[in-house]
């Protein structure tokens, strides 16, 4: 109740929002829905071949987005006193061919890539060759200091593949057990992820990793995972060895039941284990993989877009708005034989959003703190732009306000709530709350935690830094619809994922209303706005696993 009075008393005190007297209305404020759907259909046009990093549509992306942040009259952020930043990446496309093994008493397999199992590297190794790895199974993987949890127990994982559980230690924790709702139930935390299981098992000191899949804890088939075959990407680092396992990946569930089965152990035994605090690692026995197989590597610049409005008083502080502009490309003809996946929804819409909120901003006063506008490549294939950024931007992390991000938008017109994805985490919320309630409408919490969508797009790659973040997107669950209610908004979020989520069909069309999604950007440029005139600096809910490393900068944060 007192975070809700304070944001409250937050939004009643800041100075009102400007208003573009042509463009405003009582729902969407200085945001334009016209706009949003121009910018959509320009970016979505088969012109842009579908805006893949280093593809055919790049330049002329990043053209036109510089041409839009130089017409409102954004300061360059990018280098060099551009609005450009250059971003290296590197992709890795795990060679066909390769040679999988794993042993253990009385098993002897020889493994298949995409049907027993998915392996990558991102390393700027050509060949990697791995002989008799001993195995351990590390349960989650987590260390949680804030929830008492640890799983490794200081084991030497030096040469050794760590086989780790997908999702949280009580994704499937039973009512009753003392680890029940520890980490968010069925929400999942970042611990959840399969990036931080990679993260920690490097930080153990483990020469590789693979996470058991299932379905449920995954929150998407095995089909999905084999979904790019061999290729991955990363940004270039200093020192990739230090960063990145020699090996990682995943194998089927079946496999590791048979794995634990000639290891001597039950599956299912030690995962009801490693639901326990005092569970410790266990080496397989007897058990040890092999893996010979080739590493392609191309190293290729990429580019992301940054401008920004200085603050006034404070222009080392800042608040981030942000989304991607690169899609997937151009990829095999559908049935009516298109090959471009243009990403209208997913995330020309939210490159718009983001335009819109510079709009507003430069036609207002000018802030006190800076505001900050990302316009990131490479989300698609790992939050890659934005976490370039975040290694090597100027202004301190440590005193950015919030990171603010849009993903995909609804084109389904007014909306009597706002679906917030990651809801329960942080202070921003209730900023939310109390700007939605000015407007009669409400919060509906995120109704599918455990997809773990909060930790899928750019503005995490500030969150994992300690940033407070919010991010609106479309695809957690329906927005109870003006016209059609909640049922007409789950409809279209079931059918958008389940046909035009990176396909050819997520194109724009004539018949979509923008609105709703300007009345929820107005929203964020509401909060935004009020944070960029206060000495605010919202922080992380107790519990949260990002709120230790918020805490970590605090120092920079005092008057």
């Amino acid at each position: 109740m007192k975070a809700l009075i304070v944001a409250a008393a937050l939004l009643a005190a800041a100075p009102a929002a400007p208003v573009l007297a042509r463009e405003a209305t009582a729902d969407t404020g200085p945001i334009s829905a016209q706009r949003i759907s121009d910018i959509t259909r320009e970016l979505a046009s088969d012109a842009y071949f579908g805006r893949a990093p280093g593809g055919p549509g790049e330049q002329k992306t990043v053209d036109y987005l510089v041409e839009q942040f130089r017409a409102l009259g954004l300061e360059p952020a990018g280098d060099d006193g551009t609005y450009v930043q250059e971003v290296q990446l590197y992709r890795f496309q795990t060679a066909p061919g390769g040679a999988y093994r794993l042993t253990a008493p009385g098993l002897d397999r020889t493994l298949a890539t995409q049907t027993d199992l998915r392996v990558e590297t991102q390393r700027p190794t050509p060949r990697i060759r791995i002989e008799n790895a001993p195995l351990v199974f590390v349960g989650y993987g987590v260390t949680a200091p804030e929830r008492g949890w640890d799983d490794f127990k200081g084991v030497d994982l030096k040469g050794k593949i760590a086989v780790i559980l997908i999702n949280d230690p009580d994704f499937e924790a039973k009512a009753g057990e003392p680890v029940a709702g520890k980490f968010g139930g069925k929400a999942a935390t970042y611990y959840a992820r399969w990036t931080y299981k990679y993260e920690e098992a490097v930080r153990q000191g483990a020469l590789g990793a693979l996470i058991v899949h299932e379905t449920a804890g995954a929150a998407y088939p095995w089909s999905t995972v084999i979904a790019g075959g061999g290729e991955s990407y990363d940004v270039v680092r200093k020192d990739p060895a230090a960063d990145r396992l020699l090996l990682q990946g995943w194998m089927q569930r079946d496999l590791a039941v048979e794995l634990f089965k000639a290891s001597g152990l039950d599956f299912e035994a030690q995962k009801a284990r490693a639901r326990t605090a005092a569970f410790t690692p266990v080496e397989l026995k007897g058990a040890a993989f092999s893996a010979d197989y080739g590493n392609a590597v191309e190293k290729l610049t990429s580019r992301n877009v940054l401008g920004a409005v200085r603050g006034s008083r404070h222009p080392d502080e800042t608040v981030m708005y942000s989304s991607h502009w690169d899609a997937y490309g151009v990829g095999a003809p559908d049935a009516e034989g298109r090959t471009i996946r243009p990403g209208a929804l997913d995330s020309a819409t939210g490159v718009a959003g983001v335009i819109e909120v510079a709009r507003a901003f430069k036609a207002g006063p000018r802030p006190e703190r800076t505001v900050l506008f990302g316009l990131w490549t490479g989300e698609e294939r790992g939050l890659l732009g934005s976490e370039f950024y975040a290694q090597t931007m100027s202004y301190p992390v440590g005193k950015m306000v919030a990171s603010i991000a849009f993903d995909t938008l609804q084109p389904l017109g007014p909306t009597r709530d706002v679906v917030l994805i990651g809801s329960g985490q942080n202070q921003l919320e209730d900023l939310l709350k109390a700007a939605a309630a000015k407007r009669g409408r409400t919060i509906t919490p995120d109704p599918r935690p455990e997809r773990a969508l909060n930790y899928r797009a750019d503005h995490f790659s500030f969150g994992r830094r300690g940033v407070p973040t919010l991010l609106l997107m479309a695809l957690a669950g329906g927005p109870d619809l003006v016209e059609g209610g909640r049922a007409a908004g789950d409809r279209w979020v079931e059918d958008f994922t389940a046909r035009c989520y990176h396909q050819t069909c997520d194109r724009w069309e004539p018949t979509h209303d923008y609105s709703g999604a300007a009345a929820d950007v107005n929203l964020a440029y509401e909060i935004g706005l009020r944070l960029a005139n206060s000495r605010a600096w919202p922080d992380w809910n107790e519990g949260s696993e990002l709120k230790p490393i918020r805490a970590e900068t605090a120092a920079a944060r005092r008057p």
